[in-house]
């Protein structure tokens, strides 16, 4: 038997849980708002949450797990097809929300309701039933018990429903914990969306977890995230393109600069970070962001390992290493398998491998897909590996290097294995280029070749190909050269900031200009 919130809310019920713009909760207040919310769910069930980026999100699902109740976080954003799906797949017994939100007409057939943030008692005292132990209602439940289903998309059909039991959320928080140094001291700042496992998960519960504080900005600009950061954040979330408006900024912006570099942590996760934004930072801060690796099915399952020191932490045995994630997490097994199915034995960090995972952070299965589920793992469960679809290398002292998505990201031109991020980290770095991708296209000759996706940072002279293919070819090899340029105004990109790169070949080819 486990509790997601060991440290109990009566220990300190006037502490500061979370704050949003224009509302923050106490511990006790936070305790005595989700209670209500509890006494509503039955254990075992599941429960739609319309994920908006507010303080009563963030009740519902304390009272959803205080409850024993699974949660299925909706994007706001998600469009009508998708929305359906999840809704018929996943089968929600109700579907929480603030008061007053106005949701789409699939949800009309739910039963609703309705989240305030407002304690039902606001003394601090929870509801006059001690806050500390409406905390802890949670104590006697099964570490297997579903705690989330989070809907993920694959490479075909329709998303997949991941569904995350309470260890697998315990385990990658206290694994954080353990490499991170994360205390009830930690006041996190992030303005990442609420139905994914980074704002979420990570976002949310990780400091409720630890008896800390989350400062949420609502929405992401770098100017509120210094606001936050220089008035007692230690530590700052976010993905690649927060991190590139925060360095854009941080240039001009000697209060931002110093915020940042008065930090203790700052993470970046969900997609690679350019290395020319490591630099930026680098450069204006003096400080380094540290890159973790995680999925939905799998939780967080690399970082670096950071030393408790304030106000600045780097990464154990020397400075941090743009470009790669850390070693595996504690309680995280990773192999690196071959094309022919065999284990890498030998970490040279050059040879390419497809990762595998297993350890207790892991999802349980494909919400209503065994089929989904049993092709995802290599071997009879329990025990079997988890097939991530990510390809990597990894240095001898453990240190990973995702490559990219095998389906995706991995190159195979001219008998060679090209992995799509250092092309893009490469034509990042000619001035000519604002924005890259890489893909690789069917090619008679090679195979594949190299296909690169370039924003201009002057749409008028945009850089040639031919300049763009030379520069290429000097810094990494001749093979990994692009032979197809593709010039966009903007290149397509998700909620959390990835660019979707299958998006590129199936809806931009006929809008982008092509040379050889």
């Amino acid at each position: 038997m486990s509790s997601l919130f060991p440290r109990p809310a009566g220990a300190d019920p006037d502490r500061v849980a979370l704050r949003f713009p224009g509302r923050s909760l106490t511990y006790g207040q936070l305790a005595a708002a989700a209670h209500p919310v509890a006494e509503r769910l039955e254990k075992g069930a599941r429960v739609a949450v319309w994920a908006v980026p507010t303080p009563q999100t963030a009740v519902a699902v304390v009272g959803a797990l205080l409850a024993g109740a699974a949660v299925v976080p909706l994007n706001p954003k998600s469009g009508e097809r998708e929305l359906a799906h999840v809704i018929a797949d996943s089968a929600p017994a109700a579907v929480l929300a603030a008061p007053g939100e106005a949701l789409p007409g699939r949800l009309g057939a739910l039963p609703r309701i309705d989240v305030t943030a407002e304690p039902a008692n606001d003394d601090g005292a929870g509801a006059g039933t001690g806050a500390g132990a409406v905390w802890g209602l949670d104590t006697a439940y099964d570490p297997a018990l579903p705690a989330f289903v989070v809907y993920t998309s694959g490479t075909t059909g329709p998303p997949k429903g991941a569904v995350l039991p309470r260890r697998a959320v315990a385990a990658t928080l206290d694994a954080l914990a353990d490499v991170w140094a994360w205390t009830a001291d930690d006041v996190l700042v992030h303005g990442l969306p609420l139905f994914h496992v980074h704002g979420l998960i990570l976002g949310v519960l990780g400091p409720l977890r630890r008896g800390g504080e989350l400062r949420h900005l609502g929405s992401f600009t770098p100017q509120a995230a210094g606001r936050e950061l220089a008035s007692g954040g230690t530590m700052l979330f976010g993905v690649p393109t927060m991190y590139h408006r925060l360095a854009q900024a941080a240039e001009e912006d000697g209060e931002l600069a110093k915020a940042l570099a008065d930090t203790r942590l700052l993470v970046s996760g969900s997609a690679a970070l350019p290395l020319h934004d490591h630099e930026r930072i680098a450069a204006a801060t003096g400080r380094r962001v540290i890159e973790r690796y995680g999925m939905t099915e799998t939780l967080m399952l690399c970082s670096p390992r950071v030393t408790p020191r304030t106000p600045a932490s780097v990464p154990v045995g020397g400075p941090a290493r743009p470009g790669t994630v850390g070693p595996p997490l504690p309680g995280v097994e990773l192999r690196l398998i071959a094309d022919d199915g065999a284990e890498i034995s030998v970490y040279d960090g050059e040879t390419i491998g497809e990762i595998q995972v297993r350890g207790d952070s892991l999802f349980t299965e494909y919400l209503n897909r065994p089929d989904a589920t049993a092709a995802a793992f290599d071997g009879t469960r329990p025990g079997a590996w988890f097939r991530t679809g990510d390809m990597a290398v990894r240095d001898p002292d453990g240190y990973v290097r995702i490559v990219g998505r095998k389906a995706t990201d991995l190159i195979k031109s001219g008998g060679y294995k090209i992995g799509a991020g250092e092309i893009e980290n490469a034509l990042l770095d000619h001035p000519g280029v604002r924005e890259a991708a890489v893909t690789g296209e069917p090619d008679a000759d090679l195979g594949e070749r190299v296909v690169a996706w370039i924003v201009p940072a002057d749409p008028r002279t945009p850089p040639p190909a031919e300049e763009l293919a030379e520069h290429v070819a000097g810094q990494l090899a001749p093979h990994k050269r692009p032979r197809t340029v593709r010039y966009l105004d903007a290149l397509p990109r998700n909620d959390m900031g990835k660019v979707t790169k299958r998006a590129l070949n199936q809806a931009l080819s006929g809008q982008a200009s092509r040379h050889g």
